[in-house]
């Protein structure tokens, strides 16, 4: 898509027009379901605030992954729920490739009795979109799973 606003406002080819949160324009947040990447980015950051679990498959993971995240793969997220251990008021957000993944291991999270479980929205493609471009976009699927050029 040409004529895009980037991550620092300028000019790019490569990813959706975002709005002043980071979001591609006009998509909704689900409040009280998602956060945002700069959102969660910014917790993150902050020593106790942010519990961010990667969901993705170990391939995904290892080829890209947020620096201080978790790795627990979404087929794996019910059996390994007691390992989801946030200190006091600490938020848990998952986040996987695009955000479809982790608002699912966010709602399975909730109903096994995880009530401050978020998703973050859009997933690390638009974390690399919004909220730091040095973490390398990727495209997945049957048999593929490579980074993008940059």
């Amino acid at each position: 898509m040409s004529n895009a606003t980037g991550p620092a406002g300028g000019a790019s080819n490569t990813g959706p027009r975002l709005d002043a949160r980071g979001m591609p324009e006009g998509a909704p947040l689900k409040e009280g379901f998602e956060i945002t990447p700069r959102e969660a980015k910014a917790r993150l950051a902050e020593p106790g605030r942010l519990l961010l679990i990667d969901c993705r498959t170990k391939p995904e993971w290892d080829l890209v992954h947020v620096e201080g995240s978790v790795h627990i793969p979404l087929d794996e997220i019910e059996a390994r729920h007691d390992e989801v251990e946030p200190d006091p008021g600490q938020q848990v957000a998952i986040i996987c490739h695009h955000g479809v993944r982790s608002m699912k291991a966010a709602l399975a999270l909730r109903a096994l009795g995880h009530p401050d479980v978020v998703s973050v929205a859009g997933g690390i493609e638009l974390w690399s979109l919004a909220a730091d471009p040095t973490v390398p976009r990727y495209e997945r699927g049957p048999g593929v799973l490579r980074l993008l050029g940059r």
